[in-house]
């Protein structure tokens, strides 16, 4: 059963004076991980996160992934027919999801502001619902693109991040996840796990792989980032600008805006 929200667990991510050495191939790694486990450490990283990059893997599907992007070119018709199917069959299915637990929905919007579709079709688009949350190791995939010297800036503060969610007991070292290192039912990245996560089933964690707690952290991350409760979300509205937060792609921010506004029909 999922339970009244809780407020934000904020925990700060520094990395520290060190600097790993990057590579491009899986042939430093090794090397790498030993040095990082300096600046883990030095970034207040506790011996459950370094045992846990200690026995990390090179994640070889991650850096195809990484190498393959092509961005997204789809006109919006056809987003929306590769994607989901069709706005109206997709929102059917969301509404479906909601009636299992209508009154956290409720709730959601009414803590955080941000509608049941718009979390919905997050939710949706993300993992189908939680059917498909990734197949790779989170840490082997995000200390993978943190040594990558084309990603590592980015990346290393996450690499952090997710040690410290092992560390905490919200991240096992061996859970699955999306080929960059994205957790959960709607795909975060671990330094956004800590800025904001949500414990909302109130089990003295932050659990992105437990419904409540990534549909909370989903709301409140774009409440957050500016949108205004009771306001309209379709293109050209303040709120349509904060689904950029989520995702760059214009075609993916309308798919959002029109499916939500089906799902709450």
């Amino acid at each position: 059963m999922i339970r009244s929200l809780w407020p934000i667990l904020a925990i700060s991510v520094s990395t520290g004076a060190y600097a790993a050495t990057c590579g491009n191939d899986s042939s430093g790694y090794a090397n790498w991980k030993q040095e990082f486990a300096a600046e883990a450490a030095q970034a207040g990283v506790g011996e459950r996160g370094l045992q846990a990059l200690a026995n990390a893997q090179y994640s070889q599907s991650t850096i195809n992934a990484d190498r393959n992007q092509r961005g997204v070119r789809y006109e919006l018709g056809d987003f929306v027919r590769i994607r989901l199917g069709s706005i109206d069959g997709f929102a059917a299915q969301a509404r479906r999801e909601k009636a299992k637990y209508p009154e956290f929905y409720t709730q959601l919007e009414r803590v955080y502001g941000v509608p049941a579709g718009i979390i919905l079709a997050i939710h949706g688009m993300e993992t189908g619902f939680g059917r498909n949350m990734g197949t790779t190791p989170v840490v082997d995939s995000i200390t993978t693109v943190a040594y990558d010297c084309r990603r590592s800036d980015f990346f290393t503060p996450h690499a952090i991040a997710a040690l410290k969610l092992v560390d905490q007991g919200s991240l096992s070292s061996d859970q699955s996840g999306a080929a960059h290192g994205e957790m959960g039912h709607t795909q975060f990245l671990p330094g956004n796990v800590i800025t904001y996560g949500v414990d909302a089933d109130r089990n003295g964690k932050v659990d992105l792989y437990g419904i409540a707690d990534s549909l909370a952290s989903t709301a409140n991350f774009l409440r957050q980032k500016g949108w205004q409760a009771g306001q309209p979300y379709q293109e050209g509205t303040a709120n349509f600008a904060v689904l950029d937060e989520w995702n760059a792609a214009t075609v993916y921010q309308q798919a959002i805006a029109l499916s939500a506004e089906a799902i709450d029909r």
